[in-house]
């Protein structure tokens, strides 16, 4: 376990890898035959627990794996990052957690999100179905701090290519995925970070993604004392690798890595 510094906080990354997953689909790279369980990597989520209410940023296609393997009893929100297949397919397994818990769970996502959520789920949407479907509290995401578990949570825009992408800041703990710019307004809400957590696709260019120095600029520019790496495909090579060539204070995480508060 690695130490943040918001108190009553604890979070637990649930899958650290892209779209595909890692090892990918017919892939005999040397990442995607690796016996190091650290390479394998499900699509990027995280599970975050405060002052005893439990939260999931995103819920990709293996949402329910995820939450099994986590062994996570309880959810009572969802807050979604961006409307892309990886980040919201498995929204409808959160059936399992309105039954127990007899009650709708918080969905708290922009319009964008909330417009792909009415496509993709439209059932959990159509009043004149009425069983079998995901019960849901939907809650619009803005640019403005909001109250989730008793803690304030300012989100941070950043562009993901042409799409409009929110991390999150709760206290100094920052957590961004899907990124390749972060305007000012946003940098100056992620100053004095004790940990952020970013995505680094790989080490070449990419559309729609940090590259891997782009990202190691970005902790330059912000210097937090811990970065870890996340949403990382095949391609930016073995984590044990990783580990030995990111600078003092940077990792790559890995799915199970839990982070606690003081």
């Amino acid at each position: 376990m690695h130490e943040l510094g918001v108190g009553g906080l604890k979070v637990t990354f649930l899958g650290t890898g892209t779209s595909q997953g890692v090892p990918v689909i017919g892939c005999e790279c040397d990442v995607c035959v690796s016996d190091d369980k650290r390479n394998n990597r499900l699509r990027t989520s995280v599970w975050v627990e405060i002052n005893g209410v439990s939260v999931v940023i995103d819920s990709g296609p293996d949402f329910r794996y995820q939450m099994l393997r986590a062994e996570v009893k309880r959810l009572d929100a969802i807050v979604f990052t961006h409307e892309h297949k990886d980040h919201v397919a498995g929204l409808d397994d959160i059936r399992a957690y309105n039954y127990m818990q007899k009650s709708a769970i918080d969905i708290i996502a922009n319009d964008d999100v909330q417009a792909a959520l009415r496509t993709n789920f439209h059932y959990a949407f159509d009043p004149s179905i009425t069983g079998g479907v995901p019960k849901l509290n939907i809650i619009t995401l803005t640019d403005s701090d909001f109250e989730l578990a008793g803690t304030t949570w300012t989100p941070l825009p950043v562009m993901h290519a042409d799409m409009n992408v929110y991390g999150f800041r709760i206290g100094d703990f920052a957590y961004l995925t899907d990124v390749n710019f972060i305007s000012e307004e946003t940098i100056e809400k992620m100053q004095d970070l004790k940990v952020l957590v970013i995505s680094a696709l790989r080490k070449f260019e990419h559309p729609s993604h940090y590259t891997l120095d782009e990202v190691l600029d970005v902790v330059k520019r912000l210097h937090p004392e811990t970065t870890y790496l996340t949403h990382m495909s095949h391609l930016i090579g073995l984590h044990s690798d990783l580990e030995n060539e990111l600078p003092v204070g940077v990792h790559p995480a890995h799915d199970g890595l839990t982070l606690v508060s003081r």
